[in-house]
């Protein structure tokens, strides 16, 4: 297959699967290309994603690898074979690649964990609450890429339409900082109690009365694989977004949410709670 010019986080996390299986193996570079039939030049491009790999090749390598995991196998040939033409393909070129790989990460999901604690969630914000957001930079975008960047976040709304398990564990200074005025405090507010009484959607809420509580750093956006090895936490830092996937870091996260919604308020008394906020302000 042709050498890619462009490589999407789904490309690359392909490859980093295939070079993990490769090295959980014992196997070097050189020896899985000759078991395959080319170069360690070739191979290399494959883990990294520039090269394309197609469902015999990749059957061909999980072989070599004695990878038995068959669910882990087709998952890996899916990312292989399908050939998706998302909606977040009419941003390319006008937004950073982050975008684009955070919203086919999104539409592949399983399930969806939010755990927020300076802002409501991206998937629950109101149009008026994200460009104020979007909008809040040093330096200041240009119009049209404010109205771009507030366009791609309302269009990934899309996956909570697909009814997937999505849970959202929303601390109180989220719920109370006021991004905008009162009134779009409030519909804001509204808007995430309209959302919370879908069957498919969890909101929980986090309470600053609570003793005892250190975990103010535990932010993360973690999405559902097609298996768990598959699965992705997405962290906003201060030199942009990082896709982390390790099983090791997969496995701190996923005590780090399960700790956060432990200290959460169940989702009846935190609709109660954001409800009683929507009344305040």
């Amino acid at each position: 297959m042709a050498r890619r010019t462009q490589v999407t986080a789904r490309q690359e996390r392909l490859g980093a699967e295939l070079r993990k299986l490769r090295e959980a193996a014992g196997l070097k570079g050189r020896e899985a290309a000759s078991l395959l039939g080319t170069d360690a030049g070739r191979l290399s491009q494959i883990e990294s994603g520039v090269a394309g790999v197609s469902e015999e090749t990749v059957r061909r390598l999980v072989a070599h690898y004695a990878c038995t995991d068959a669910a882990l196998i087709e998952a890996l040939v899916a990312m292989a074979t399908e050939r998706v033409r998302g909606w977040w393909h009419g941003y390319r070129g006008k937004l950073p690649t982050a975008f684009l790989d955070l919203s086919e990460l999104e539409h592949h999901a399983t399930h969806y964990w939010d755990v927020s604690f300076l802002h409501i969630p991206g998937l629950l914000q109101t149009e008026a609450y994200a460009r104020q957001i979007l909008g809040y930079r040093v330096p200041e975008l240009p119009s049209a890429e404010l109205e771009l960047r507030v366009r791609h976040r309302l269009d990934r709304h899309v996956i909570l339409e697909r009814a997937i398990p999505y849970t959202a564990v929303i601390h109180e200074a989220a719920l109370r900082i006021r991004v905008g005025d009162r009134a779009a405090a409030r519909t804001q507010l509204d808007h995430v109690l309209d959302l919370s009484e879908r069957d498919h959607i969890t909101v929980r809420v986090i309470p600053f009365d609570l003793d005892r509580f250190a975990g103010a750093d535990s932010a993360m956006v973690y999405v559902g694989g097609t298996v768990p090895k598959l699965d992705t936490v997405v962290r906003d830092g201060p030199h942009g977004t990082a896709f982390i996937d390790s099983e090791a870091q997969l496995g701190r996260f996923r005590t780090l949410f399960r700790r956060m919604e432990g200290v959460s308020l169940d989702p009846e008394r935190s609709r109660a709670f954001v409800h009683q906020l929507a009344k305040e302000m």
